[in-house]
């Protein structure tokens, strides 16, 4: 079983990128994971905010197997603690079907991505930048894994 986060678009800030490069080093320790980057739109900023969607949408569900687990990182997702996280991913795990989680463009995803899914999180109530959302998720699934390990790093 793999766990991927697929992602819209490269991280442009380099000190992030660096951060969650640490984490994903850490997290292949526990599990295979990856992170899979889609291309950016071409002519993004000509187009309506619907047509992104589309248009991402597209690319995203391209990029999914029929077989995977697909979960959405979406600001109306179910909110979890940490300890309720890790218990959530050992879940997936225990089920032996790779799971996909989903970070999307700055405006979400399209209906048919929505339909697709198979479940939706959110990492917190407040926004963040979907540059951040990337090493928030990475860090908590580290997180998760060390609670699962009965490991020091996170206290409660």
């Amino acid at each position: 079983m793999k766990l991927l986060l697929l992602l819209t678009g490269k991280t442009t800030n380099a000190q992030l990128q660096t951060l969650i490069d640490d984490y994903v080093k850490r997290l292949t320790h526990y599990v295979p994971f990856s992170i899979q980057v889609l291309p950016d739109l071409k002519n993004a900023k000509t187009l309506s905010m619907e047509q992104v969607k589309e248009q991402e949408g597209q690319l995203i569900l391209k990029a999914l197997s029929p077989n995977q687990e697909v979960v959405l990182l979406d600001e109306h997702g179910r909110e979890l603690r940490s300890v309720e996280f890790a218990d959530y991913v050992q879940r997936k795990l225990s089920s032996g079907r790779d799971v996909v989680f989903v970070v999307g463009g700055p405006y979400g995803f399209s209906k048919a991505v929505y339909d697709r899914a198979d479940g939706q999180l959110s990492i917190s109530k407040m926004t963040f930048s979907h540059q951040m959302i990337r090493l928030l998720f990475t860090e908590q699934l580290y997180r998760a894994m060390t609670i699962l390990h009965h490991e020091p790093y996170h206290h409660e």
